[in-house]
């Protein structure tokens, strides 16, 4: 059974457990100084005492990576968030992924996205509807610059728009192909189509850029 906090300990551990509840990520040392009205040195020593108590897990240079435990001594649900770049405006010629400019970022459940180097993309437009994915959606995509037939994926057409759809290769042509009666397939040559990642989930949103 752990050690009872003191009430500078607990109240350090709520913090860290409401922001990253909130934010998905650990503030820094600095941001609990100022929170808290006190020194480096002395959160610094608080992280510490709650470390001894095994209420928190550091690594890292500096320490700087913290880990909030169960009673158990595993990582706490609280800190299951993981704070992705969704993408913004288009770069011609750039992966969606490594874009200079992002559109902010969003977190995901590290537990159901464990793929690494996550973008997301705001969704615009109604094509994409009878596969969930709706206007003002976040889709939740892992990088790659291929594709297998019927699978969804984020698509760069002709260096210029970003898209979504379902992905077919023909022996002559690209198809992409909405899912939405109301929309027809597209068709393009291979040299027009640069395939940019797969979908792998879809958040809830505000409006977006990525057209579908």
């Amino acid at each position: 059974m752990r050690e009872e906090l003191t009430e500078k300990q607990a109240r350090l551990l709520a913090y860290l457990e409401k922001e990253i509840g909130q934010n998905g990520k650990v503030p820094s040392l600095r941001a609990m100084g100022e929170a808290f009205g006190v020194s480096y040195s002395a959160i610094r020593q608080l992280l510490e005492e709650l470390e001894k108590k095994a209420y928190i897990r550091r690594e890292g240079r500096y320490s700087r990576i913290i880990h909030l435990l169960n009673p158990l001594g595993e990582v706490s649900g609280v800190e299951r968030g993981r704070e992705i770049p969704i993408v913004g405006e288009i770069a011609a010629g750039l992966p969606l992924y490594a874009q200079q400019e992002w559109g902010g970022t969003v977190v995901v459940d590290r537990e159901l996205y464990r793929y690494p180097n996550l973008f997301a993309l705001r969704i615009k437009g109604h094509s994409m509807k009878d596969a969930a994915i709706l206007h003002g959606d976040l889709v939740i995509c892992t990088p790659r610059q291929y594709a297998e037939n019927g699978e969804i994926v984020a698509a760069l057409v002709r260096n210029e728009e970003a898209t979504v759809k379902r992905f077919f290769r023909h022996d002559d042509h690209i198809e992409l192909r909405p899912e939405n009666p109301a929309f027809s397939p597209q068709r393009y040559s291979f040299d027009d189509v640069l395939i940019q990642g797969k979908v792998v989930g879809v958040q809830r949103g505000p409006d977006g850029v990525a057209g579908v």
